[in-house]
């Protein structure tokens, strides 16, 4: 567990708000964003996100549907599509794909949770501490 992961896990289930997390993205170097971006888009496979989650993703990310992340996380299979969402430049692109890829884990983690979770599970980033300390 990083620093990093404890962040978005954070901004996906609504711990950290979404202002805060862009500040943060903001403050990353060329490197970093794209390694942060890579690393999302690893989380939301791993939570089972499907092209269904596209609209609600959207929706929450606050994007506009003809923004190149929303465009593309509509489309199939789901996981090229993340991967493409990771590697958008320049930097406004970048920062739509991070607030995408925000959204898109936190629907996909919220179902994820609802299904297998939902009596208590030893996931770590289901039992981070409201306050936003390790």
């Amino acid at each position: 567990m990083t620093q990093r992961d404890i962040i978005l896990n954070e901004l996906a289930q609504g711990l950290r708000p979404m202002s805060q997390g862009v500040e943060w993205f903001d403050t990353l170097g060329p490197a970093e964003r794209a390694e942060a971006l890579l690393f999302l888009s690893h989380h939301c496979t791993q939570a089972r996100a499907v092209t269904e989650d596209g609209p609600e993703s959207i929706r929450r990310s606050g994007l506009r549907p003809t923004h190149t992340p929303a465009v593309l996380i509509t489309r199939r299979p789901i996981d090229q599509q993340l991967w493409k969402i990771a590697g958008l430049t320049p930097v406004d692109e970048q920062r739509k794909a991070f607030r995408l890829l925000v959204a898109v884990l936190a629907v996909a983690d919220e179902r994820r949770r609802a299904r297998f979770c939902s009596d208590g599970c030893g996931h770590w980033w289901h039992n981070l501490p409201v306050d936003g300390t390790p």
